[in-house]
């Protein structure tokens, strides 16, 4: 089992990244949105305006203030942020791809992409249905970096 690197004799700590070569780093996440009926049918019949749109913009945004909202993070340079939104099998699949140029990865900017993604959905689709559940947050994939290249199995 290797060590936790965000704690030095017991203490929280921001991991040390300054003699660490600079390289491009990408990651890519996933969600899983399950839309019950009510809400699924409000999201095609909205007159209104498209609320994936909101929530593809709210994924980005999370994207770049990861730094903000996870303590021990790194503010990081993003080269590219980028969130869609599909039809799944029994709702949504939210997918977020980030890159960097950097001495530490942007895992962590992509799996915040895609849960503030998801709660936007939520959030805009609420009135339709309480019932919406986020499920199955999880990295796809990274490269770059000393830990090498990362890809999930396939899931069902």
């Amino acid at each position: 089992m290797s060590e936790l690197t965000h704690f030095e004799e017991g203490a929280p700590r921001m991991v040390d990244v300054a003699d660490k070569p600079s390289t491009t780093r990408t990651a890519q996440a996933e969600a899983i949105i399950m839309l019950p009926e009510p809400a699924r049918l409000a999201l095609q019949n909205n007159p209104k305006g498209d609320p994936l749109m909101v929530a593809q913009l709210a994924g980005i945004m999370g994207a770049k203030k990861t730094s903000d909202l996870i303590p021990l993070c790194h503010p990081l340079p993003i080269k590219k942020a980028g969130v869609e939104i599909e039809p799944h099998a029994q709702g949504l699949r939210v997918i977020a791809t980030v890159k960097t140029e950097g001495q530490t990865g942007v895992e962590m900017e992509a799996l915040t992409a895609v849960s503030v993604a998801a709660l936007t959905v939520y959030d805009m689709l609420k009135a339709a249905s309480k019932g919406i559940e986020i499920q199955n947050i999880r990295l796809l994939s990274k490269t770059g970096g000393k830990s090498g290249d990362y890809h999930a199995e396939e899931q069902p």
